[in-house]
């Protein structure tokens, strides 16, 4: 099986081996990575995280006080628009604060960006995405920029996801089909690049249709997540028209089913869409508080055996990220990650529990797209020896937890770990290198 990743890094691994001896850091740019599935530069920092269950997005991001009456609603997550020269409503409440609060009171948020739409849809006073194809790519990398600097102004990680709304547009106009996908594979490319994770919101028949026929186009950057609109009542996220359930397979999709109405919990009521999702979201940092008597070792990774970066006085805040195992201390194997890469023992920090995980935060994972053409087979172990206990289709995300050494497949030895336990070759996985590890993900 062809290695799918881009010749140009096969061309820096094997220089990197030999005559260019110090150019490791050009072989690990996700910049090399060919679409569609282009690789994630995650930051130090950075962690993904996953929402399954019912969620809802409103025009303007509702008070404080009507989510806390919403706790009574079977919703835990709400899109919120961040971002976008088209972007409709104010959003007096969506603050750096506001989203410390709602996440505090375990609810995922769903960042979307509402920025230039296809210059053959929308509505008439929208701005659109140009024609010319040159300046489509402009302005999708523009528009990546734009969310990433919104997310991180409401307190938004690397690591988190961020929706592209595009708006109905005409099917039968290639023009305008070039100019979106165009736009949309900027996107995608620049956020991988910055550490994040992609999705695109668009119509099931008006849209999604048309990027699901370029799902494995070498032209176009695939993005990671899709999130349709099909206001048919239909509470599923497979059997969509058109688009065949190995795409975005992997807790990649989400799906607006039923359009605006009234619901009312707690006494408070909200106009709505209802959304069904399994997908990625925006990662939260929060707060908590150092309890050791003495200074707290951070490491490098989450075990005693990584090299100390830095250390944490008594009583002062950390800012934790995600969660991940490691080596025991005191009466937990659980690590906690921080804002810096830095991780410390959960046994001294102020989280609800010390022998397990803590809701809301979730579990350190590095999603890349699958690039095997004919998906990746899942095994027990790191290597091609052991059982086969699933498969990952192409362009599925591998949520990665961390990497260890096994049997080689084409040009490296390393395999990773995915969230639920199985491992796949790192050859046919979109990191940052398909020779040795990518950080940030730890050793296994």
């Amino acid at each position: 099986m062809p290695h799918p990743h881009s010749v140009l890094r096969r061309l820096l691994a094997v220089c990197s081996a030999g005559v260019l001896g110090a150019t490791t850091a050009l072989v690990l740019a996700p910049a090399a990575a060919a679409e569609p599935a282009t690789s994630v530069g995650y930051p130090s920092g950075a962690s993904a995280t996953r929402y399954s269950g019912l969620a809802f997005d409103t025009c303007t991001a509702p008070p404080l006080t009507s989510v806390q009456a919403w706790n009574a609603s079977p919703y835990r997550a709400l899109g919120v628009y961040v971002s976008g020269v088209n972007r409709t409503c104010a959003q007096p409440q969506l603050t750096a604060s506001w989203v410390a609060s709602v996440s505090q009171l375990k609810w995922r948020l769903l960042p979307i960006h509402k920025g230039l739409q296809p210059p053959c849809g929308g509505r008439p006073t929208d701005a659109k995405i140009s024609t010319a194809p040159a300046t489509a790519r402009s302005q999708g990398t523009a528009a990546a920029t734009q969310a990433i600097t919104a997310a991180k102004a409401l307190g938004m990680q690397p690591g988190s996801a961020l929706y592209n709304d595009i708006e109905n547009y005409s099917q039968t106009d290639t023009t305008c089909r070039t100019a979106v996908l165009t736009y949309l594979s900027a996107w995608t490319k620049e956020l991988h690049r910055l550490g994040w994770v992609s999705g695109v919101y668009m119509n099931l028949n008006l849209g999604a249709r048309q990027l699901a026929d370029v799902y494995t186009s070498t032209a176009y950057a695939r993005p990671d997540a899709l999130w349709i609109a099909r206001y048919d009542g239909v509470d599923s996220l497979k059997g969509w028209t058109n688009i065949a359930d190995s795409k975005w397979a992997v807790h990649q999709r989400a799906k607006q089913f039923r359009g605006g109405h009234d619901e009312t919990y707690g006494g408070v009521t909200i106009n709505i869409d209802t959304d069904r999702v399994d997908a990625p979201v925006a990662t939260v940092a929060h707060p908590y508080k150092v309890t050791s008597s003495t200074a707290l070792n951070a490491r490098s990774g989450p075990a005693t055996s990584y090299p100390v970066i830095t250390s944490y006085a008594s009583g002062a805040t950390v800012k934790v990220v995600c969660q991940a195992p490691g080596t025991k201390v005191g009466t937990t194997t659980v690590w906690d990650k921080l804002t810096n890469g830095a991780y410390v023992s959960d046994y001294y920090v102020s989280t609800a529990s010390n022998t397990g995980y803590t809701a809301p935060l979730p579990r350190c994972t590095y999603p890349y797209q699958v690039t095997a053409a004919a998906g990746l087979t899942e095994r027990s172990g790191p290597g091609s020896g052991y059982t086969a206990v699933g498969t990952s289709p192409n362009g599925a995300l591998a949520w990665v937890t961390c990497q260890r050494s096994g049997t080689t497949t084409g040009t490296t030895k390393i395999w990773d770990r995915l969230e639920n336990g199985h491992y796949v070759s790192d050859y046919y996985v979109a990191t940052p290198s398909n020779t040795t590890y990518s950080k940030p993900a730890p050793r296994c």
